[in-house]
């Protein structure tokens, strides 16, 4: 049993204003694993406060200061990357292999990444006579969800603290564990007091109070379109820039070539990856109507192929984080059968096997149309639909009769033709063939969110832009 029972605020493991704790259960368990504080709006000012006042002092440090911190933040995020694995597993349910592979590796990905940018970037540039400054902006609120929390963490604070801002974080109050073990590593490495904060809690409870804070200069937000709208409506008294990453419906048009039946098998497997709880997951599967019926045969076996179970085994994927996900994924699952569409693979209920956890049988819809609710709704789960293509088109059309703009994919081995198609799709993110990099940029279009993180591109929401007039060239 974990127990976190302090808050970290101005450089110190603090007692909430009131005693408040939640419980944290275990998605593989249904059982209560740990205890962590929760903060209120008197915590949040606590901790505001001591964010504007390090803010002076941190946004003056030169470059070379900020690169010799994120370095022994590295050091200390390597060495517990072990025990941030362990958490992972038992706050998300993610496996082992999961956990203490790709989960944690991205947290420290974004880290070496960030200092590479930092190492090269230019906060002052002369253009003619003047002067252009990018300064930070000042102190920022981040708020990350549960489902790559390091991640997801990461790149909020990173560049916040690269970029001379200071912060208040407030992890999701499903997946406390990691937030925690993070602020132990910031104060390990010797983050000055102040720049950075932890406070836990809801969205209600600290959330609220949070970035509706009339010292809070910049809010970066990861979670659901619903949260969003809220955070940008109690951000709005203040004129405070907002950034938004949120949710998602990616396509994924695997083109009509020889390589078809492979990246229709790698789709389901990306799919279901971390449970299918992926703000970008590629839960669109675009496919010829031609090959609709070899795409299912293929589908069905990729989906049966993959093991769920306990995470602490060699299971491919675990459960869902919540009850309420849990839930929510079945009435969507309900939903696609009822309107109809081809249930190949999965379904209802848990799989064979077990019967304690919120454990979600691998489920894949083909023949579905884009007017169906698992079509236009983000089900953040391991579901994945597959609709078919007249032509490419056709194919593009549907990519983009969606709310959602956040990532897109398209498979094939003609790259001249991924490459059109990839240009016609309007998403912040569009992977040919499983493309991966640090430095391209992240975020959606239309309501997938605004804004961008990863790399350079990450560094701009934390930056005010100065132009200084008259600043003439130095005499030659």
């Amino acid at each position: 049993m974990r127990e976190y029972l302090k808050l970290y605020i101005d450089g110190q493991w603090t007692d909430p204003a009131e005693p408040h704790t939640i419980d944290v259960v275990n998605p593989a368990t249904e059982q209560v694993c740990g205890r962590v504080a929760v903060g209120t709006a008197a915590d949040v000012d606590r901790a505001v406060a001591a964010a504007r006042a390090a803010f002076a002092g941190w946004s003056s440090t030169e470059p070379a200061q900020r690169i010799a911190l994120l370095r022994a933040v590295l050091a200390e995020y390597q060495k517990r990357a072990p025990d941030l694995g362990a958490a992972l597993i038992e706050e998300l349910g993610a496996p082992a292999a999961l956990a203490n592979g790709f989960q944690v590796d991205l947290g420290a990905g974004q880290l070496s990444t960030t200092i590479e940018v930092l190492e090269e970037f230019r906060f002052e540039q002369q253009r003619g006579a003047s002067l252009i400054v990018k300064e930070p902006i000042g102190v920022c609120a981040l708020i990350t969800p549960w489902n790559w929390p390091l991640n997801l963490i990461a790149v909020k604070v990173f560049p916040a603290l690269a970029t001379g801002c200071t912060m208040v974080l407030k992890p999701s109050e499903l997946a406390p564990f990691t937030g925690q073990i993070f602020a132990e590593i910031l104060e390990a490495a010797g983050v000055p007091a102040g720049v950075f904060n932890l406070v836990q809690g809801d969205g209600h409870a600290v959330g609220v109070p949070l970035v509706s804070h009339p010292d809070v200069d910049l809010v970066s937000f990861t979670g659901s379109v619903r949260a969003g709208i809220d955070i940008a409506r109690n951000a709005a008294a203040g004129v405070t820039r907002v950034t938004q990453e949120l949710g998602g419906k990616s396509p994924n048009i695997i083109l009509d070539d020889d390589a078809f039946a492979e990246n229709v098998g790698k789709g389901v497997v990306s799919m279901m990856l971390n449970s299918g709880q992926t703000c970008s997951a590629p839960s669109r599967m675009l496919v010829p109507d031609a090959r609709m019926a070899e795409a299912i045969e293929v589908a069905r076996g990729a989906a049966e192929a993959i093991t769920v179970g306990d995470p602490r085994g060699e299971f491919a994927i675990g459960p869902v984080v919540s009850a309420n996900q849990f839930d929510k994924i079945q009435t969507l699952i309900a939903k696609g059968i009822g309107e109809g569409a081809t249930l190949v693979a999965g379904g209802p209920g848990r799989p064979a096997g077990l019967s304690t956890g919120y454990y979600v049988r691998p489920t894949v819809f083909a023949e579905v149309t884009n007017d169906m609710t698992i079509a236009r709704e983000e089900i953040f789960g391991p579901v994945l639909t597959i609709l078919g293509y007249h032509d490419l088109d056709h194919a593009v059309e549907i990519a983009n009769d969606t709310e959602y703009g956040l990532a897109g994919f398209v498979a094939g081995t003609d790259l001249a033709q991924a490459r059109a198609v990839a240009r016609r799709i309007r998403a912040g993110s569009i992977a040919i063939n499983d493309g991966f990099d640090f430095h391209t940029p992240f975020g959606g279009y239309k309501k997938s969110g605004n804004g961008r993180e990863w790399g350079e591109f990450g560094f701009h929401d934390y930056l005010e832009i100065k132009g200084v007039l008259g600043y003439a060239p130095p005499e030659e």
